[in-house]
């Protein structure tokens, strides 16, 4: 059984007792002994090790993590330091060089700083095969990140959804609370980025509605 180490351990002692993720333990068990599965299986929920429950002030969705060898680390977007950035954290590296976040010249392709500042970089879907964009999507992955994102979102503790692309974006309806601040915009890919992303001045929002709710803000 997980032990995320953290006060995320109540959610995984639910689900994983449930009937949907004892079938998706044993595809997974099956799939890493068979095929090259991204990410190491140490790595799946680093999200949520870094990232604590109580500790979460902005949640980034992604959908499906890196499936190229040496990417996926199990945080959305990110990729370790010297990897070869994806296009869309390029994207992403270039809306904050925009909105003047960069002008201290710090940058990492590594986003484990993010997270451990309180950033949740949550992909729906937690695992993939090698070469293969969404292999493991409808196995059960969606329901225990819904289940997530909804225990956020019932929270009144003020946070930042970050939605980026109409896959992110269907997962408003699990954000209840009237407390939080939820920014949409086209996702950071080269085939929507010019269409709403650049521009889209969500780092500089999300420190401002943190620093209005009495929280600090994320030095991205």
């Amino acid at each position: 059984m997980i032990n995320v180490g953290n006060d995320w351990q109540p959610l995984f002692d639910i689900e994983q007792n449930k009937p949907y993720y004892l079938e998706l333990r044993q595809f997974l068990k099956s799939e890493y002994s068979s095929k090259t599965i991204y990410p190491p299986m140490n790595e799946i929920f680093n999200a949520f090790r870094l990232t604590p429950f109580n500790g979460t002030k902005v949640i980034i969705v992604g959908q499906d993590p890196y499936h190229e060898p040496g990417q996926a680390m199990g945080l959305s977007f990110s990729v370790r330091e010297g990897t070869p950035e994806p296009p869309s954290l390029q994207n992403i590296r270039t809306e904050l060089e925009n909105e003047g976040f960069r002008e201290d010249g710090r940058w990492s392709s590594d986003l484990s700083r993010w997270a451990t500042q309180g950033v949740l970089l949550l992909n729906s879907t937690l695992t993939v095969q090698a070469h293969k964009a969404a292999s493991h999507a409808g196995k059960g992955w969606e329901r225990f990140t819904d289940n997530a994102i909804k225990a956020l979102g019932d929270d009144p503790r003020p946070k930042v959804f970050m939605l980026w692309g109409s896959y992110a974006r269907s997962k408003k309806a699990l954000i209840s609370s009237p407390s939080h601040l939820i920014l949409e915009s086209a996702h950071p890919s080269p085939l929507s980025a010019y269409r709403g992303f650049f521009g889209n001045g969500h780092f500089r929002k999300c420190n401002d509605f943190l620093i209005k709710t009495g929280q600090s803000p994320i030095e991205w």
